[in-house]
């Protein structure tokens, strides 16, 4: 049933201008410990707010002290470990680690173990990349292309094993964990056959079994969820949809649902069984509290706007001819650029947005929002202003990974400018971080520093693992979790 502008505007003037639809709202800002500006000319300036290290008073575990070995810095009581290293660290088959990790998510494995599902964003030809993931017999979708993913399996004793789950793929991006225990490794590239040296069509979703190898060979595209420069999905467990974001510009990318065909029962290995046609993808049309079109989702400035959502069917979803985001007028979607990672909790999806700037209606350094499917709403629950120095400390922009604490509140892997973190974010909006990159690949006088991938918890909630995706590093890292305070 579709929700029209005029009953949402409704709805809203019953509920506050449409706030209480979503019902509590989190924010945050640049600076750690600050609660975010409703505005976002005056979140740019938060980091003048709360960012002093001196004392915890905050949210968080404190400051983060240096690292003697130059990788990451923790709070006190916590420690990290290595698990892999590209070109230092190798496979089963004696291979090293490919590069370039990526989305990640963790599952429990057989006798104790914990198996991670490990995306290495290797796009174009393998002649490219050093460290490609290795062409395994059976595995491999096309074997020009470097990507895909691998295995890494943590055993009781601290040992651990890493194999490819799946090779031939384009530039592997996010993905997404099922409620039925595979990974969805997504392709955030559209290039066609003859294109960069690729001999297979590119832009598709795969999926990965941890736990069956033998479930992984002759990789399929799992079609019916389009072609596109795939970011991140996730699946409704209640509903059986699955939710897409688009990573493009010109124009900005696009948030997409795909609905199952009548009569499908999800599970291991199912969606490579559908029609390349099945089901049907959408596109969201956004309109205001006062029944207003929305075309892009930077035009929310303010934390708690709420937006009513409308899908629109995508006309040619294995974008034969034309881009699926070009396939639209202007005025029939919303968009937002630099659409990236998802994570479904608390009935709903979390769904990043990394940035916005001359390409879109009004620039940001990050916005977090929530879909909550019954009510077919947009909810803004984060939103960072522009920062103005990112090369210094303290300050955060550009969220790209998420995942939703087993502790309260979201962890986010940073993907801005300058200095990269790992930082939290309790439910009333209040930052603090958790790690930061030491790595430094520049020079003392311009240093770089790459971002964080893969942010997810163990099963059991003790570990955060996360990457650090140039070279490759997987992290597990450890300490006194505990519950933060609103």
């Amino acid at each position: 049933m579709s929700l029209t502008r005029r009953d949402f505007a409704r709805r809203s003037a019953l509920t506050g201008a449409g706030v209480a639809l979503a019902g509590s709202v989190g924010a945050l800002a640049t600076a750690p410990g600050a609660l975010a500006a409703t505005e976002v000319e005056e979140a740019s300036d938060a980091d003048a707010v709360g960012h002093g290290h001196g004392g915890h008073h905050g949210p968080g575990y404190g400051p983060l002290l240096p690292d003697p070995e130059g990788l990451l810095a923790l709070p006190a009581g916590f420690s990290y470990r290595v698990l892999t290293h590209s070109g230092k660290t190798k496979l089963e088959s004696g291979e090293f680690t490919p590069s370039n990790h990526d989305g990640t998510a963790t599952f429990r494995g057989p006798r104790g173990t914990t198996l991670l599902v490990n995306n290495h964003e290797l796009g174009g030809p393998r002649s490219k990349w050093k460290h490609p993931v290795p062409l395994t017999e059976g595995l491999v979708y096309d074997p020009a292309a470097a990507g895909g993913c691998t295995v890494v399996e943590v055993r009781p004793d601290g040992r651990v094993a890493e194999w490819v789950g799946i090779a031939g793929t384009a530039t592997n991006c996010a993905g997404g964990s099922t409620p039925w225990g595979t990974w969805l490794t997504c392709e955030e590239t559209e290039d066609r056959a003859g294109q960069n040296g690729m001999t297979k069509d590119h832009g598709y979703v795969f999926e990965v079994d941890p736990l069956d190898r033998r479930a992984n060979r002759a990789p399929k595209p799992i079609k019916a969820l389009g072609r596109y420069a795939h970011e991140a999905v996730v699946v409704d467990p209640e509903r059986g949809h699955l939710y897409l974001t688009e990573d493009a510009s010109r124009p900005n990318g696009l948030l997409y649902r795909w609905t199952p065909p009548r009569g499908f029962a999800h599970g291991r290995g199912k969606l490579r069984t559908l029609a390349d046609d099945a089901g049907v993808l959408k596109a969201p049309k956004c309109f205001d509290s006062g029944g207003r079109f929305v075309d892009d989702l930077s035009r929310a400035t303010k934390i708690g706007t709420v937006y009513g959502v409308d899908w629109v069917e995508v006309p040619d979803r294995d974008a034969r001819t034309v881009p699926v985001r070009e396939q639209f007028d202007d005025g029939d979607i919303t968009r937002a650029r630099k659409l990236e990672g998802m994570w479904w909790g608390d009935g709903g999806v979390y769904i990043v947005a990394s940035f916005a700037r001359d390409e879109s209606p009004v620039p940001h350094d990050g916005q977090v929002w929530f879909y909550h499917p019954g009510r077919r709403t947009l909810t803004l629950k984060v939103l960072l202003g522009v920062n103005k120095d990112p090369g210094k400390d303290g300050a955060f922009d550009g969220p790209d990974n998420i995942t939703v604490s087993p502790y309260g509140g979201l962890v986010i892997a940073e993907d801005g400018d300058g200095i990269q973190h790992l930082f939290g974010a309790t439910e009333s909006g209040r930052t603090y971080p958790i790690a930061r990159n030491e790595l430094n690949a520049g020079t003392a006088e311009k240093p770089e520093y790459s971002e964080f991938t893969g942010v997810t918890f163990s099963p059991d909630g003790r570990t955060l693992y996360a990457s650090i995706q140039t070279p490759g590093i997987l992290l597990a890292i450890t300490g006194p979790w505990k519950r933060q305070r609103r």
